[in-house]
């Protein structure tokens, strides 16, 4: 590690721990900077052995400092960030920190700005909650922009667009307009030629190896002094399609000398042979890099405000380059950390989940195993609970954690109220009944609202009991809405006797089904089908209805039987 290299993550870490000292209002620690420090400096990252301990040293320090030393200290290093923690500060009453840079009566102009290579997994999500939320909140303007401008390495998936968008849908939010980047390229091919003629980008024919020496030696590349004529050229002859992949790129020129190589002269366009799968841009071979078309269309749509990725810093910076050119004023840009999720066996990535839907491990992208937007819709969860959890994330740079839980909890909220129970016993055993029990059980469709009415569940012969819920000999239990039993020879005899028996905790009440009357279900849960039979009540209820089966959890039907064929519901969540 040469001596420049480390004074840069001396700066960087000092950075990094006064943000974690001043947000906690303590120390700094070390194993929290270090994620978000690599993921801001990728470039750190072949140096990973060496990094914790030069980031210990500068940590240590700032430790020593009090607290208004250490407040003062961001103050001079990074103003920006000490100004996001003070308005958190300030809108503790509210997740979502006031957007920074918002003047008084400027329009908030946002953007969703997906890749269409697959529909959106649970982390994408994040996205359309918190700048739908922010859009609400400021009476904005939100775009969204599909980035399919590379057809080969993260090619779009034709049915996507049309996904995402009833994904978007389905959290609450409509975006006031959409476009695809893909039907956008003549106007970047503009752009392009512009810049050429600012002498602020140029033609390159080294191979990657060869340029990534020379940029990591702070070189210039044989070509970068081209004449302004001759790049033009070069780049209308990538524009007919007239290189291969790999021949030439067209590179911003920026300072070949910058202190991180990442900045150093990067790849505007560059060729592909591999057509779009849009018809309408299939006959393009030259496309932009993301951040030349992302940055462009930024700007043409006048977007105020940025939310992006905190491993995407450099992505700013390098379209920096480009708006100092056109003399173009860059966007306030919040940056955030990854957030990860718990309670799946499946790792929240795109690539992953297509290739498990593709080998048949899953059965499509709302397979109830899968962390999907598609699979909670499809369990019933309403979009709102999903929005609710994520946005009281916040911001914050630092890597977040989403319990599961947190969505769950926010869904019950919103359902419980509404929301019939009924009876489902799972994998039962059947019982015979004896003592003269009622014929009929009417338990209530909700505890909380008897003008909503009961339930008419038929009691004769035998009922069905889940195999925990078979009492010991001579033992007691209470048949919800039916009345008490004990368990004498292999049947349950009714005694008669009245609730008290539940209310003095001597007996334990359980769910239950009628042996003969009862319908078949399949259940579909996150770990596997269960198969069970309910109360024949069911067969009332249509597709996309949700019910609460007691004592196992809210689910949403997907097909109801009328007759004696299994009906299907996906399990929600307790």
């Amino acid at each position: 590690m040469d001596d420049e290299l480390r004074d840069r993550i001396e700066r960087e870490a000092e950075t990094h721990a006064l943000v974690n000292a001043v947000k906690h209002g303590g120390d700094a620690d070390v194993g929290a900077i270090m994620g978000p420090l690599m993921g801001a400096n990728p470039d750190f990252r072949e140096h990973g052995d060496q990094v914790p301990g030069v980031a210990g040293g500068v940590v240590a320090r700032v430790n020593d400092l009090t607290v208004e030393e250490k407040r003062a200290r961001l103050e001079e290093l990074a103003p920006e960030e000490l100004a996001e923690l003070e308005a958190e500060d300030e809108g503790a009453d509210h997740p979502l920190p006031d957007l920074p840079g918002v003047e008084e009566g400027e329009e908030i102009r946002m953007r969703l700005a997906p890749n269409p290579n697959g529909p959106w997994h649970l982390g994408s999500a994040r996205m359309p909650a918190v700048i739908g939320t922010y859009k609400d909140r400021y009476d904005g303007w939100m775009l969204c922009r599909f980035d399919d401008t590379d057809p080969e390495t993260k090619r779009p998936d034709m049915d996507a667009y049309g996904e995402i968008i009833e994904a978007i849908e389905y959290l609450g939010f409509e975006p006031d307009e959409v476009v695809k980047a893909s039907d956008r390229v003549d106007t970047y091919y503009d752009h392009a030629r512009e810049l050429i003629d600012l002498r602020g980008a140029y033609t390159c024919s080294c191979g990657g190896e060869e340029f990534s020496k020379l940029k990591n030696a702070g070189e210039a590349c044989p070509h970068r002094e081209k004449g302004v004529e001759t790049v033009r050229e070069e780049f209308e002859a990538m524009v007919d399609g007239e290189y291969g992949s790999g021949e030439m790129v067209l590179r911003v020129r920026t300072d070949i000398e910058h202190k991180n190589p990442a900045l150093r002269d990067w790849v505007a366009f560059r060729m592909v042979d591999t057509p779009h799968p849009r018809e309408e841009a299939a006959q393009y071979r030259c496309w932009p890099m993301l951040d030349f078309q992302s940055g462009v269309d930024d700007h043409l749509f006048g977007i105020t405000h940025v939310i992006r990725g905190i491993d995407l810093q450099d992505s700013a910076k390098r379209q920096g380059f480009v708006y100092d050119y056109f003399g173009w004023e860059y966007p306030e840009v919040v940056h955030w950390g990854h957030v990860q999720i718990d309670a799946y066996d499946v790792k929240m990535s795109t690539s992953r989940i297509k290739e498990l839907v593709e080998n048949g491990e899953l059965e499509g992208w709302d397979d109830p195993r899968a962390p999907t937007v598609a699979s909670l819709r499809r369990r019933g969860i309403r979009g709102e609970a999903i929005v609710d959890a994520m946005i009281e994330l916040g911001t914050s740079t630092s890597n977040v954690d989403l319990a599961m839980s947190s969505i769950y909890a926010a869904n019950r909220d919103l359902i419980d109220e509404e929301t019939d129970r009924r009876f489902l016993v799972r994998e039962g055993n059947q019982i015979p009944l004896g003592g003269s029990p009622p014929d009929e059980a009417n338990p209530p469709l909700h505890p909380n609202h008897e003008e909503r009415g009961v339930r008419e569940i038929p009691a004769v012969d035998s009922v069905l009991l889940e195999p925990d819920d078979v009492p010991g000999r001579e033992e007691r239990i209470w048949l919800k809405g039916l009345g008490c039993f004990q368990f004498t020879r292999d049947v349950l005899q009714y005694t008669g006797e009245d609730i008290d028996v539940v209310r003095e905790g001597e007996v334990d009440v359980v769910h239950w089904v009628p042996a003969s009357e009862s319908v078949p279900l399949r259940l579909r849960t996150m770990t596997g089908d269960v198969r069970g039979r309910a109360e024949p009540g069911i067969t009332e209820y249509e597709a996309d209805d949700v019910v609460q089966f007691e004592r196992i959890g809210f689910a949403r039907f997907d097909s109801v039987s009328k007759g004696d064929e299994e009906s299907v519901a996906y399990f929600a969540h307790p």
